[in-house]
This record gives structure tokens, sequence and C-alpha cells, in this order.
């Protein structure tokens, strides 16, 4: 259903592969100047899925969940039930073709997002996503073709965190995972957090 006809659309709980599907005819409609800077928000069922970066060896159960090995940059990382993504189908022709920049601005997404929960998220020198303390809460993975981005971010809402445990997340031994739920320590609605999200993308990347 979609939450604003110009730039957000809520898919709602889809298959990854289903999710990949509405990227590519984004993709394609953005690259063509049929439409704007798009944001794709969705749920998915539990997968694990690795990028380009991705060893194989960081997925340490992989009988809990499907494995799909994807086309985005970055490493293992988990979604599913609890957990809101965000698809960013953009042009960094109209950026600058800054990636960087992208990258800040969905982590600043992102911040803003859980600043409106009350929570102080933050970004840690030399990663990528977003961090409550030492934890992460919010992470990113991108592609670019032809200058239009696909893939974008997940941010833990109010997900149980034990199929973390199946994964070395994005890579990075002994860090924690954490959710918004559980820095709060109460329950946290999804389609709140996804609303907050779409203003934010609004804000930020169409302003």
């Amino acid at each position: 259903m979609p939450l604003d006809a110009r730039s957000i659309s809520d898919l709602g709980r889809i298959g990854f592969a289903e999710g990949l599907e509405a990227q590519r005819a984004c993709w394609e409609a953005r690259r063509r100047g049929e439409i704007g800077d798009t944001l794709l928000l969705c749920e998915h069922p539990p997968v694990y899925t690795l990028g380009t970066n991705a060893d194989p060896s960081d997925v340490l159960d992989a009988a809990r969940a499907e494995v799909v090995r994807t086309d985005r940059g970055g490493q293992a990382t988990w979604h599913g039930p609890g957990q809101v993504v965000g698809y960013a189908i953009c042009s960094l022709e109209e950026r600058g073709r800054d990636l960087h920049r992208f990258c800040r601005d969905l982590e600043e997404l992102l911040l803003r997002t859980l600043a409106d929960f009350g929570l102080a998220g933050r970004r840690i020198a030399g990663l990528t996503g977003v961090w409550i303390g030492e934890e992460k809460v919010g992470a990113l993975g991108v592609r670019v073709r032809r200058w239009v981005t696909t893939h974008g971010f997940a941010l833990n809402v109010d997900c149980d965190l034990c199929w973390f445990r199946g994964i070395v997340p994005c890579g990075q031994r002994g860090r924690g995972v954490t959710s918004m739920a559980r820095a709060l320590g109460v329950p946290v609605p999804l389609p709140r957090v996804r609303e907050r999200c779409a203003a934010h993308f609004e804000d930020l990347f169409v302003g």
C-alpha cells in the first residue's frame, strides 16, 4: 500500500525474491526518468543475505534460515520479522555521483528515525551503519549501476535478535547487535517506524 504516491511505497511483508524484483522494476523506471527517487519499505520472512564482500564462513548456522547471495555491497546480514527494510532507488547523477554522501544520508535517515523515538543513535568512525552505544541497530548495503542505486538499509525495530547468532553480522566479530525495542525496553510498532523513515526520506532525498 503506498505511503506517498510520489516517492514511497510500503510493500508489506514480502519474500526476499519479490523485493529484488520490485527493485529491478523501479531501477528500470528510475533509469529511464519515469519516476523520481523512490523508497520501497518492506519486511521479509527470515533470510540470511551475503553481499559482494561476504565471506561464506560468516554464515555460522545455515540451517537456521535461507541463505541468499546478493549483488549489494557489504557482508552477511539477516532480514526478518520485526525489521524495517528500506530499498532506496535513487539517481546519483543528480547527487554529484557521490556514493559516500548517499550512504551518509541513509545513515542520517536512520539516526533521525531513532531520535523520533527518543534513541540516541551514532556512527562509528570507519564503519558503515548506525549504532546505539556499541551495538549495531541499522545496517547498510548498496549497489550502484549506471549511477542508479538499489538495496539500502535494514533497521532492527522489534525483532528476535537470536537470528543474528547464525552469522557474523557485517563481518564484525565481537560486536553486538540490538533493536529499538531492546534499547527502549518496550514494544515498538513497525508501521510508526515506517512512517518516520518515509518522512525522513522525503526530507533528505526528495525535498
